[in-house]
């Protein structure tokens, strides 16, 4: 055959087989464009997802606490609500020695998630390994920010977060109306030089009583909490009070050497035998004017009738109470939850409720704020007493300051030794007590 004849024949023969391949049928269809985007999908709803429940959900958290009486309740039912809301089961268990059940339960893994006390626990049982730092998660700056001065300053140690503060208490001046008028107590906390002479005042034209009575400033007296707010209220410590987070001991300072020779000019207008007691009966009997003490003598007055004003004075030892995380809490996975129930524990929203209900000085900024609660006496007087404060010591050698402070005050005050021997050996001796600690 002839050799085009042979190719124009094979050539027919693929195109024949080519159309059979493809169907053979005419369809008209226009020839789809290159693709130069991704072909759009028709949109399709996601599957429906079972729902589920939060992560902490039918958790149990214990927490362990002193809390009793009606104070007790009213927590209670706070936290009720919290279980309410979150699934989060609340076990509260009261120990009547937290510190007794703690050495035995926490090596046994039995201990608590939260550990409610106060903040001069914290030192002894971070030591101890009874509770861990939270500062992983709420740092310092979230403290700063949403609690008092003071308050804030109770939870660190170390340099790390130990807990959220619940409420704090301390002393301020409080003034029988019916003897002392609030314009005869200097508007200046730290004026004590005014207060002085308002007390000599009042000691001339009532030769028969006194102007005030603070129970940790009298012959026989070795109560070191209640002289505070006077030696305090010489300053020259920043926000460190008798012993600071090393053990370093500020008791013989020029500073509180001038507080003890205020005190001694004091003493001339102020009576010699003081105690609770003596301050209670002098305050409600109308020999009294003030009472320097603190708002657990609040309820007694009121029983007496007395009708009474509350006013801001010196630098006060601030009590703080808290929630500190268990170390069996991280052995249990809790931290998520322990954290949030301390933070819900913290809130203005609770704090500001237990306060109305609890008479307590909140420790949130924003729930001692609240207008409810400043419309209640107490609670807005002593906050105000103590942002002017000092947290007391978390430090584990907290102990090295009461018995030194309060010996070397009695002894100043009786004039057993000038201030200068007695704050002297009252430091030596607070030395000697850290470094049997250490």
């Amino acid at each position: 055959m002839n050799k085009k004849w042979y190719l124009f024949l094979i050539v027919m023969l693929i195109g024949a087989l080519t159309l059979v391949a493809c169907g053979g049928n005419e369809t008209n269809e226009p020839a789809a464009p290159e693709a130069t985007e991704a072909p759009m999908e028709e949109p399709t709803e996601a599957p429906m997802e079972e729902p589920t429940e939060a992560p902490m959900a039918d958790t149990t958290i214990t927490i362990w606490h002193g809390w009793d009486g009606a104070y007790y309740t009213a927590i209670e039912e706070v936290f009720n609500e919290y279980t309410a809301n979150t699934g989060v089961k609340i076990e509260l268990v009261r120990q009547d020695n937290l510190s007794d059940a703690m050495a035995v339960a926490v090596p046994a893994g039995e201990g608590p998630d939260i550990l409610a006390w106060a903040q001069d626990q914290i030192g002894r049982n971070a030591l101890t390994g009874n509770i861990v730092p939270i500062t992983e998660w709420v740092d310092e700056a979230y403290i700063r920010e949403n609690f008092e001065p003071a308050a804030a300053n109770a939870m660190i140690w170390q340099g790390d977060v130990w807990g959220i503060p619940e409420a704090q208490e301390g002393i301020a001046l409080v003034y029988n109306k019916a003897v002392v008028t609030e314009d005869m107590i200097p508007t200046d906390p730290t004026d004590f030089d005014g207060l002085l002479a308002a007390a000599t005042k009042f000691r001339e034209e009532n030769p028969d009583k006194y102007f005030l009575c603070n129970q940790g400033l009298g012959v026989t007296s070795t109560d070191a909490y209640h002289a505070a707010a006077v030696y305090f209220g010489f300053g020259g410590d920043g926000e460190v009070g008798y012993v600071d987070d090393q053990g370093t001991i500020f008791i013989n300072t020029p500073e509180r050497i001038a507080a003890a020779n205020w005190m001694l000019q004091f003493k001339e207008v102020a009576p010699e035998e003081t105690s609770h007691e003596i301050c209670q009966a002098g305050i409600t009997d109308g020999n009294y004017g003030i009472w320097w003490t603190g708002p657990w003598a609040i309820a007694s007055l009121e029983e007496a009738g007395v009708d009474y004003g509350i006013a801001s004075f010196g630098r006060p030892f601030v009590g703080v109470k808290l929630l500190m995380m268990g170390a069996n809490a991280v052995d249990r996975g809790h931290e998520a939850a322990v954290i949030d129930v301390m933070k819900y524990f913290g809130s203005a929203e609770v704090q500001a409720r237990l306060a109305l209900i609890n008479g307590t000085v909140p420790a949130n900024s924003e729930a001692l704020a609240n207008p409810d609660v400043q419309a209640n006496l107490s609670s807005a007087a002593f906050g105000a007493s103590l942002a002017n404060g000092i947290a007391m010591p978390n430090t584990p050698f907290i102990d090295a300051q009461w018995g030194p402070v309060g010996d070397a005050t009695a002894a100043i005050y009786s004039g057993a030794q000038t201030p200068e021997d007695a704050l002297a050996a009252a430091q030596a001796t607070a030395e000697d007590i850290v470094a049997g600690m250490k």
